[in-house]
Formats: structure tokens, sequence, C-alpha cells
């Protein structure tokens, strides 16, 4: 098992801390094609590649067992604005004795444990992208339970759901998997669904805790 980061946007981070999402796809890289028995294959790289998807899926870098912190757009306070992520990380060990920092997260526009007067105070300082945000100041960590394999616009009603939707999932009525694709759509681009590339669908369980706070 492994601790791992993993990227989400502000929808995507709501969906979490409300418990409607405990599913991401992301698209499998490099893209193979696949031939007449069913199998997945890569003839460009170095070696040639061919398994089923089973297999596959269990050559992936996140594998189940593995859990993830998440990384989310955030603030630190504005007086550490002139300074890196690391560097406020390094500040607060030397100056304070813990490596962590107050953070105010975009998602949610609220600060951790930091009261109204203190938020006054000291406001929120710029807006840091996600791919920034230290261990430390995670605050939501997923174990993986299920790695899978399979084309985008195989996602069924309910795998949308878990993705995040926020309406229910009813027979009739609004179809959550084109919700799904709408947000795939706004995160990869125009012609994304229509590609129908192939994805890693990875399934887990959320605790809103930072990781080395976290059960194992």
């Amino acid at each position: 098992m492994a601790d791992r980061p993993i990227l989400f946007s502000a929808p995507m981070v709501r969906a979490l801390l409300d418990g409607r999402k405990t599913q991401t796809r992301r698209i499998l890289k490099p893209q193979p094609t696949i031939n007449s028995a069913g199998l997945l294959v890569w003839e460009n790289g170095p070696d040639f590649i061919q398994g089923p998807r089973d297999d596959i899926a269990g050559g992936q870098r996140i594998k189940a067992g593995d859990r993830l912190w998440v990384k989310e757009a955030f603030r630190a306070q504005e007086e550490f604005d002139h300074l890196s992520p690391r560097a406020i990380v390094e500040t607060f060990e030397t100056e304070i004795g813990f490596a962590s920092f107050p953070t105010f997260y975009e998602a949610d526009r609220k600060c951790d444990d930091w009261s109204i007067e203190i938020w006054q105070q000291s406001p929120p300082g710029r807006l840091r992208a996600s791919m920034h945000m230290p261990r430390c100041a995670s605050r939501l960590t997923c174990t993986v339970t299920e790695v899978r394999v399979e084309r985008l616009q195989d996602i069924n009603r309910g795998d949308a759901m878990e993705e995040g939707c926020q309406f229910p999932n009813m027979a009739s009525g609004p179809d959550p998997r084109l919700w799904f694709r709408s947000i795939w759509t706004d995160i990869n681009g125009t012609d994304a669904w229509e590609v129908n590339p192939f994805v890693v669908a990875y399934t887990f369980t959320v605790e809103c805790k930072n990781i080395d706070e976290a059960s194992r």
C-alpha cells in the first residue's frame, strides 16, 4: 500500500465532503487499441504490450489499498503571500513547532479551525493551485477499494451517481450520466466525451481527515 496525492476540482471536493463522491475516472495514458480478442494493445512503445482489462487495471500505479490525499485549491494567510507553500510549512515548523498552517479552502471559502475574529484579523491570501497543496494542508483522505479499466461512455447510472451527482438516481427522469458527461466535458474539453477514451475508474472510501490522522 502506498500514499499518493490526487487532484480534485472545487465541485468534486464539495461532493467528497458531502459524501456523494466515491468514484473518480482518469484517462488511461497512453491510450491503447483493442484487438479482435478484446485485449488492450499498445504497439508504439519500446515493447509490444497487450492484456485483458483486469490485468491492465492491476498494473496501474494506483492500486486497491492505496491511500490518496486530496490536493485542492487553497489559500494561506495573506502575510505569507511572498512564500512558497514549502517555505510556509518550514516557517511553521521552525517558529511554532509543527508542520501545518491555517488553510483557507477555495471549495468552501471556510478556514480550518479558525474563528471569525482571526479570519478578519488575518485575511486569506492569494489563491494557490491545487498542485501546490502540501500534504499537511490536505483535509480529505480516500482509500482505494477497486480499480477498473473501461470505456468512458460505459459508465452506468449508479457509477455516475458515485461520481458525485447531486440529483437522485431515478429509473425515470434526469439521467445522472448526462450530468457526468457535462462535468467531464467542462474538465477535459469540448470533444472529450465523444472521443470515448479508455479510463481508469477508481472506487474509494472517504475520510474527512488529513492522511496522517486517517485510519489505516
